[in-house]
């Protein structure tokens, strides 16, 4: 959900520029500001997750490229994004870590302070 403001600008002033594969949609402002770039900005589909933008529209978002990543195509040997899953049942977990939430073997042992 998006605020006010942002509905507002969005309506008025955003151009739509594209949208990634998770259905967020990226914009741009028509006015030109005083540092001689255009603002950028997400709507993200969903929830409102910072990582859910992949590496390409983040790039674009914050200016170290100016190709519209819709016209960029991957090399063969990288993996499509995915967002951050902590917090998750598909979080990462040490090999000895059953999705389940039971541990089968310790294969590790806990660091302990000294007193």
């Amino acid at each position: 959900m998006t605020n006010i403001t942002t509905w507002l600008l969005t309506k008025i002033r955003g151009q739509l520029i594209g949208m990634d594969a998770y259905g967020n949609k990226y914009y741009q402002d028509n006015r030109v500001r005083d540092n001689g770039k255009c603002r950028r900005w997400v709507i993200y589909y969903g929830d409102v997750e910072a990582s859910k933008v992949p590496a390409e529209w983040h790039a674009w978002l914050h200016y170290v490229v100016d190709i519209v990543p819709e016209k960029i195509h991957p090399y063969p040997w990288e993996k499509p994004h995915q967002r951050n899953l902590t917090g998750t049942k598909f979080a990462y977990r040490p090999s000895t870590w059953v999705m389940t939430g039971f541990v089968d073997v310790v294969d590790y042992e806990a660091w302990k302070p000294k007193p």
